[in-house]
């Protein structure tokens, strides 16, 4: 019997299993890096240990510690959430020779499912469907070239011991294969240390229909029912329901399929069998995930059952419920809520969180609190949100009043890319693929609401003024007070690139008058820690509109929100500093991030669109290129080097046919 659980891994995920393990009377060990000394899941644990520096690989992926935290604590068991070492089977391994118990599948299954090549044959002699594809020994470009031939294009490379959309290309035509297999294989050696490769045939347009299953030690696999995950971007999901808008015919095939793929493991604990559907029913298998899911929050909300809880009772020799008694009640959305700007593909975002606070009404599981850092070293997902409701139709109501409530500010997210999504058309009506985001928000940015700007402006500025009213020593001067008083005061603000003119006078008792782009308002204003009641009479007969707007100030920045969104809202300098030069131009990082290589010299000649540098940050890896042709005049970097947001990694000159000595920047 299981007494003290060992969470090996961070976030939202190590929350969830001590809230567990607390429910169940277990005591909890939670173990951190430098980077999360201070993270809540190290404050709620009952005992913490460092484990070493920020990067991953010093830490959270170091065997010989995380064993040496457990029998310091005296932790007799060890749950490894996932991600990290979640499906290491040199981990499990290590887990069960000390002594310990592993909550999880045993080490052969994570060691054959780990093996996407592998895993794709025993499925096949097992009867569960699998895409063409190629999944030999052989891994040189001739052999692969000819095995694209014959699946036919387009084809998907894969990493063998891949996962998470690492080292996953799309090759549409035999010119782009040589490339996709070189990128391919350089992310899987870099992510998994395995550069093996596998092919299969692309299925244009599928879903992505995953099914939860749960076995135990006395021989039995029982399933969950099943999850829709189509809403990806990168191959990474982002929104996932329960159960999948499919037919009763085919959520049994895909639930019978799983359970033979269960037990051609012997699987002991949960975890998840993944398929692909086409578009004319038929499905594939795609993998097994020997861990926890991201999204099992929606299982569990349709069903009831505690999955964490689950795990704990196989890894302690008890039974799976019987598979007639689990049933299904309503459906459960999640969407993942990541530290991320999707209008600029997605990129990830660092900084300090000036505002965390969460929805009511839906489940959030969180890795983070407000004042928190959000660093480059780990995934930049913030949370998850969970809404459960009778009908589809009201979980996604659901779930977009709770994204509007969420009050997340300090950097850049894509909850209001999530909301578009949740109230696009396709997904009301359910025409879901994972081509989704592609083909509907393939140029998605923010929506720009002039009147919710405005609204926002005049709440910074009498937010500021009020401020500055608190703040005056002696007697006491109402905000806005002028020697002139038929002179407000007035200011331009920046609202999310929209320009907002202010000027205001204060008329006593928290009445204002403003002129906001040469309209005229009347105000009435209250105001309390965090928030500000604004009433706008617009109209001259007297009817004033009341809305809270919650507001958090850092820096010159004025983060305010309403239940219509959220905005940035800079005042702009009254006396602007005269322009000076601006640097020399280069390669800017676009993101803060780590240099995984330099792939020029200086003096180089560099055509438009050639490679530069190759940037990662939070699992992401991006390379970027040449605006134009031209000689590369300084390189800064070096590979290993951490850069911030907007430094200059290269500096491009421009190329003499131009009769300029002028250097300009790549992007």
């Amino acid at each position: 019997m299981l007494t003290k659980v060992l969470v090996a891994n961070r976030g939202e995920i190590a929350r969830r299993i001590m809230r567990t393990c607390r429910a169940l009377g277990l005591g909890t060990v939670a173990v951190y890096s430098d980077a999360d000394a201070g993270s809540p899941h190290v404050r709620e644990a009952d005992e913490a240990v460092r484990i070493g520096p920020a990067a991953a690989s010093a830490s959270y992926l170091r065997v010989d510690r995380i064993i040496e935290a457990a029998r310091r604590t005296g932790a007799d068991g060890i749950h490894p959430g996932y991600g990290f070492l979640a499906e290491n089977a040199a981990f499990a391994a290590a887990v069960v020779e000390a002594g310990l118990c592993w909550v999880g599948p045993r080490p052969e299954t994570i060691r054959a499912m780990g093996d996407k090549a592998a895993a794709r044959v025993m499925m096949e002699a097992r009867g569960v469907p699998v895409a063409p594809g190629y999944a030999g020994e052989a891994q040189d470009a001739e052999t692969l070239a000819k095995a694209a031939a014959r699946i036919g294009y387009p084809v998907l490379v894969k990493a063998a011991a891949g996962g998470g959309g690492k080292g996953m290309v799309i090759v549409r035509s035999a010119e782009g294969l040589g490339d996709a297999v070189a990128g391919a294989r350089r992310l899987a050696e870099g992510a998994f240390g395995d550069g093996r490769l596998i092919l299969e045939r692309y299925i244009d347009s599928p879903r992505h229909i995953e099914v939860q299953i749960v076995g135990d030690t006395h021989g039995s696999v029982v399933h969950f029912w099943e999850r829709e995950c189509s809403i990806q971007r990168r191959f990474q999901k982002i929104i996932e329901e329960a159960p999948a808008g499919i037919d009763e015919a085919l959520r049994a095939a895909l639930c019978e399929a799983a359970i033979r793929a269960g037990e051609a493991l012997g699987y002991v604990g949960a975890g998840t069998v993944e398929f692909i559907v086409a578009p004319d029913g038929g499905f594939y298998f795609l993998e097994v995930n020997t861990r926890l899911q991201v999204e099992h929050p929606v299982t569990e909300a349709i069903t009831g059952h505690d999955l964490v809880a689950l795990q704990l009772e196989v890894a302690m020799g008890g039974a799976v419920p019987a598979q007639e008694s689990i049933e299904r009640y309503g459906h459960a959305i999640e969407v993942r809520v990541y530290a991320e700007d999707p209008a600029q593909g997605f990129l990830p975002q660092a900084g300090r969180l000036v505002e965390w606070s969460e929805p009511r009404g839906v489940r959030v599981d969180s890795g983070v609190v407000e004042g928190g850092v959000v660093g480059i070293d780990y995934d930049p997902m913030l949370a998850k949100v969970i809404a459960w409701d009778e009908t589809r139709a009201r979980a996604t109501r659901r779930m977009v009043r709770a994204l509007c409530e969420l009050g997340v500010a300090g950097v850049a997210t894509n909850r209001a890319f999530l909301v578009d999504v949740l109230r696009h058309e396709a997904w009301a009506a359910g025409a879901l693929s994972t081509h989704f985001i592609g083909d509907h928000f393939a140029d998605w940015a923010p929506r720009v609401d002039v009147e919710a700007a405005r609204r926002r402006a005049v709440a910074a500025a009498l937010w500021d003024a009020l401020d500055r009213d608190a703040a005056r020593p002696g007697p006491r001067v109402r905000a806005g007070w002028r020697n002139n008083p038929d002179e407000p005061m007035a200011a331009v603000w920046d609202v999310d690139g929209v320009e907002v003119s202010v000027a205001y006078r204060a008329e006593g008792g928290g009445r204002f008058w403003a002129r906001v782009d040469g309209d005229e308002w009347a105000l009435t204003v209250e105001r309390e820690a965090r928030r500000l009641a604004l009433s706008v009479a617009t109209g001259g007969d007297g009817i004033a509109v009341r809305r809270w707007l919650w507001l958090r100030a850092d820096g010159e920045r004025r983060y305010v929100r309403d239940v219509d969104g959220a905005s940035v809202c800079v005042e702009r300098p009254r006396f602007p500093e005269a322009a000076g030069s601006e640097a020399a131009g280069g390669c800017v990082a676009p993101m803060p991030g780590k240099v995984v290589a330099v792939l020029v010299e200086a003096g180089a000649e560099v055509a438009k669109g050639a490679g530069l540098v190759i940037l990662e940050a939070m699992k992401m890896e991006q390379t970027l290129v040449a605006e134009r042709a031209g000689r590369v005049g300084e390189v800064r970097v070096a590979a290993g080097d951490v850069v911030d947001a907007g430094a200059i990694l290269i500096v491009l000159a421009a190329p003499e046919a131009d009769g300029s000595n002028e250097e300009t920047p790549g992007k």
